[in-house]
Protein backbone atom coordinates (compact mmCIF):
# COMPACT_ATOMS: atom_id res chain seq x y z
CA UNK A 1 0.00 0.00 0.00
CA UNK A 2 1.39 3.29 -1.15
CA UNK A 3 0.50 7.25 1.28
CA UNK A 4 -0.19 10.11 -1.07
CA UNK A 5 0.10 12.92 1.13
CA UNK A 6 -1.15 16.40 -0.30
CA UNK A 7 -1.54 19.67 0.79
CA UNK A 8 -4.70 21.35 0.02
CA UNK A 9 -5.00 25.30 0.98
CA UNK A 10 -8.74 25.92 1.42
CA UNK A 11 -8.31 29.71 0.33
CA UNK A 12 -7.52 28.31 -3.31
CA UNK A 13 -10.92 26.60 -4.53
CA UNK A 14 -9.07 24.79 -7.37
CA UNK A 15 -6.78 22.76 -4.41
CA UNK A 16 -10.10 21.39 -3.18
CA UNK A 17 -11.31 18.24 -4.14
CA UNK A 18 -14.45 18.13 -6.07
CA UNK A 19 -17.41 17.11 -3.94
CA UNK A 20 -21.12 16.30 -4.75
CA UNK A 21 -22.39 19.29 -3.10
CA UNK A 22 -24.99 20.91 -5.75
CA UNK A 23 -24.44 24.64 -4.53
CA UNK A 24 -27.30 25.89 -6.18
CA UNK A 25 -29.87 23.33 -4.10
CA UNK A 26 -27.82 24.76 -1.05
CA UNK A 27 -27.85 27.67 -1.25
CA UNK A 28 -31.80 27.53 -2.22
CA UNK A 29 -32.10 25.90 1.25
CA UNK A 30 -34.24 28.32 3.17
CA UNK A 31 -34.61 28.16 7.23
CA UNK A 32 -38.11 26.44 6.42
CA UNK A 33 -37.04 23.97 4.39
CA UNK A 34 -34.62 23.03 7.44
CA UNK A 35 -36.27 23.06 9.97
CA UNK A 36 -39.05 20.90 8.01
CA UNK A 37 -35.92 18.34 7.21
CA UNK A 38 -35.49 18.45 11.14
CA UNK A 39 -38.71 17.35 12.01
CA UNK A 40 -39.16 14.53 9.25
CA UNK A 41 -36.03 13.37 10.63
CA UNK A 42 -36.84 13.76 14.33
CA UNK A 43 -40.08 11.45 13.50
CA UNK A 44 -38.04 9.28 11.74
CA UNK A 45 -35.67 8.59 14.71
CA UNK A 46 -38.98 8.61 17.21
CA UNK A 47 -40.43 5.40 14.85
CA UNK A 48 -36.67 3.78 14.91
CA UNK A 49 -36.29 4.35 18.61
CA UNK A 50 -40.21 2.66 19.42
CA UNK A 51 -39.00 -0.60 17.15
CA UNK A 52 -36.02 -1.00 19.00
CA UNK A 53 -37.82 -0.17 22.52
CA UNK A 54 -40.75 -2.64 21.51
CA UNK A 55 -38.51 -5.68 20.05
CA UNK A 56 -36.01 -5.56 23.27
CA UNK A 57 -39.34 -6.00 25.15
CA UNK A 58 -40.78 -9.01 23.10
CA UNK A 59 -36.97 -10.24 22.71
CA UNK A 60 -37.42 -10.85 26.52
CA UNK A 61 -40.72 -11.96 26.40
CA UNK A 62 -41.95 -9.38 29.14
CA UNK A 63 -45.37 -7.64 28.59
CA UNK A 64 -45.85 -3.89 28.99
CA UNK A 65 -46.43 -4.17 32.90
CA UNK A 66 -43.60 -6.72 33.41
CA UNK A 67 -41.11 -4.88 31.65
CA UNK A 68 -41.82 -1.88 33.31
CA UNK A 69 -41.84 -3.42 36.41
CA UNK A 70 -38.18 -4.79 35.69
CA UNK A 71 -36.84 -1.79 34.47
CA UNK A 72 -38.92 0.03 37.14
CA UNK A 73 -40.63 2.59 35.12
CA UNK A 74 -44.14 3.48 35.15
CA UNK A 75 -45.96 1.18 32.71
CA UNK A 76 -47.46 4.55 30.42
CA UNK A 77 -43.96 5.49 30.31
CA UNK A 78 -43.14 2.09 28.07
CA UNK A 79 -46.51 2.39 25.92
CA UNK A 80 -45.55 5.99 24.88
CA UNK A 81 -41.74 4.93 24.06
CA UNK A 82 -43.79 1.65 22.05
CA UNK A 83 -46.03 4.05 20.44
CA UNK A 84 -43.75 6.54 19.62
CA UNK A 85 -44.97 9.09 21.39
CA UNK A 86 -41.48 9.36 23.50
CA UNK A 87 -38.24 8.78 23.36
CA UNK A 88 -36.09 6.84 26.04
CA UNK A 89 -32.69 9.43 26.61
CA UNK A 90 -30.11 9.09 28.40
CA UNK A 91 -29.61 6.44 30.57
CA UNK A 92 -32.95 4.60 29.70
CA UNK A 93 -31.23 4.54 26.25
CA UNK A 94 -28.32 3.06 27.77
CA UNK A 95 -30.37 0.54 29.45
CA UNK A 96 -32.27 -0.55 26.39
CA UNK A 97 -29.42 -0.80 24.59
CA UNK A 98 -27.49 -2.99 27.09
CA UNK A 99 -30.39 -5.51 27.61
CA UNK A 100 -30.30 -5.81 23.68
CA UNK A 101 -26.87 -6.57 24.06
CA UNK A 102 -26.57 -8.83 27.30
CA UNK A 103 -30.09 -9.26 28.74
CA UNK A 104 -29.36 -11.73 31.35
CA UNK A 105 -26.63 -9.79 32.92
CA UNK A 106 -28.47 -6.89 32.59
CA UNK A 107 -31.83 -8.47 34.15
CA UNK A 108 -29.43 -9.65 36.88
CA UNK A 109 -28.17 -6.62 37.84
CA UNK A 110 -31.46 -5.07 37.84
CA UNK A 111 -32.98 -7.41 40.42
Amino acid sequence: MTRTRVKIDPGRRRDLPAGRVNYEVLNATTERDIAAQQRQDDAEAMRDMAKFARRVRKRLGFTQQEFARRIDVPQETIRNWEQGKRCPTGAAKALLRVLDKAPETALFALS
